[in-house]
């Protein structure tokens, strides 16, 4: 894969053993994905370009529930985490039950996450209802594009 000097290696492990995924297919969406966040407008300081390597990790609802518990002090699973040091937490089991009920597929769903993970890691944010339609507007931009490219 082609990468600018200041991009970061992309890893994706599946750490679950509940449901298959292609994980080849989601580290050559994200080599993409992360391509294209630097060409999105943000502050040149954003914690993606300090990092070296994202790991994106595919986990279940049990640990992910651990880790928004440990980390952001809420109960029970949430979709994905995303640490300043260039980890991205997916939980497949709620990816599975959200493509589900939006009638996605859940490569559809799984690509969705690592680029709400990756522009969390380029300075987005979505605590606000004007960062939250910001965020969105550039995921599905993102998503289009990075799905076209592959």
């Amino acid at each position: 894969m082609n990468r600018c000097a200041e991009s970061p290696r992309i890893s994706a492990r599946n750490i679950q053993r509940t449901i298959s995924v292609n994980i080849a297919e989601l580290e050559k969406f994200a080599g993409s994905a992360v391509q294209h966040c630097f060409k999105l407008r943000k502050g040149k300081r954003t914690e993606l370009r300090n990092v070296r390597e994202v790991f994106v990790w595919l986990i279940s609802d049990r640990r992910i529930t651990e880790l928004h518990r440990k980390f952001l002090g809420q109960a029970g699973p949430t979709d994905v985490l995303t640490f300043q040091h260039g980890e991205i937490f997916i939980s497949v089991e709620t990816a599975r039950r959200q493509a589900r009920a939006f009638g996605n597929s859940l490569i559809h769903e799984l690509k969705l996450y690592i680029v709400h993970g990756l522009l969390h890691l380029h300075g987005f944010d979505d605590q606000t209802p004007t960062e939250a339609r910001r965020m969105k507007t550039a995921q599905q931009r993102m998503l289009r594009v990075c799905n076209g490219a592959l």
